[in-house]
């Protein structure tokens, strides 16, 4: 016990998991690929994988890593966030509760694991009972908009993740709503750095679907380096969530790794992670500790 454990929710973008699986690969005990076992996305459509993408997997896979996990994923009776937590918490319980349980979807390319993990080890003592001690772990986003020729839009202000649990008292997808400790862990999120055609695929089949704003297409499709200090509120829910556009003018991980501590707008100072971390142990210094999952999930599989 006490091992990384690292799942993936593999679904119709599986393609871009060769970008996000070779980062944790060497840090990782195992690597979880959670695939509904008829190929069916949380909105219950349909879709295929290349056969070429499990010949990637073995090629890559040297120590003998990675597990494909299939199982009914998908509830016709639920919502698409519905069938996302009871996802999660199948596949947590697959990983082995007494590890690490870091769970990331494939448009997530961490860029410094070996960072996360560390700070990880220093809390090893809470999978001794962690259902008496849950904790999960939060780093930050940085949004990927829009892959260009010569570089990515950004979204020029970090936004809060959940990477990890000891727990996987999944309340809605990863939050256990359990005391969360903060690292400046970043993480490259590619959620709509696509082909139009892949993004309007995405959105087809996600969750919010039937959320999104009636703008968001439109500034996304407009967007360039020359024109993007211009183009505001860009989220696909609440635009203003998103208020302004960055850009990269490499999109190469290192190059940008050295780029995300000078950028004043990107990096988390160490005053703000104190500052969450007493929050977060002081509002939960004397909660009362609540049941170990909604059963509402569990009784409609």
């Amino acid at each position: 016990m006490k091992k990384i454990q690292v799942g993936f929710l593999m679904s119709y973008d599986y393609e871009l998991l060769k970008k996000s699986i070779p980062p944790v690969y060497e840090l990782a005990d195992t690597i979880f690929l959670a695939l509904d076992h008829k190929k069916r996305t949380w909105s219950g459509n349909y879709f295929e994988v290349d056969t070429s993408f499990y010949k990637w997997i073995k090629e890559i896979d040297v120590k003998n890593k990675i597990e494909i996990y299939e199982d009914d994923f998908y509830v016709s009776s639920l919502e698409g966030m519905q069938n996302d937590t009871r996802e999660r918490f199948m596949l947590a319980n697959k990983m082995g509760i007494g590890n690490w349980l870091i769970q990331v979807d494939s448009d997530e390319i961490f860029i410094d694991f070996k960072k996360f993990v560390k700070k990880l080890r220093k809390y090893d003592s809470f999978l001794d009972n962690p259902k008496s001690n849950p904790i999960q772990f939060a780093g930050f986003h940085i949004n990927v908009y829009k892959y260009l020729d010569e570089g990515m839009l950004y979204i020029n202000k970090p936004t809060k993740l959940l990477l990890a649990t000891n727990y996987p008292n999944y309340k809605y997808a990863k939050n256990t709503k359990s005391r969360i400790i903060y690292d400046d862990t970043y993480i490259l999120h590619e959620g709509l750095a696509r082909t139009e055609e892949e993004l309007l695929l995405k959105l087809d089949n996600w969750s919010h679907k039937h959320d999104i704003n009636a703008t968001f297409l439109e500034k996304w499709r407009m967007a360039n380096k020359d024109n993007y200090h211009e183009i505001k509120d860009v989220f696909y829910l609440d635009a203003s969530i998103w208020p302004e556009l960055g850009y990269f003018p490499t999109s190469n991980l290192d190059a940008i790794k050295e780029m995300l501590y000078d950028d004043s707008s990107l990096a988390i100072s160490k005053t703000k992670i104190l500052s969450k971390n007493f929050g977060q142990w002081f509002k939960h210094l004397f909660k009362k500790k609540k049941s170990y999952f909604e059963p509402y999930f569990i009784k409609h599989s």
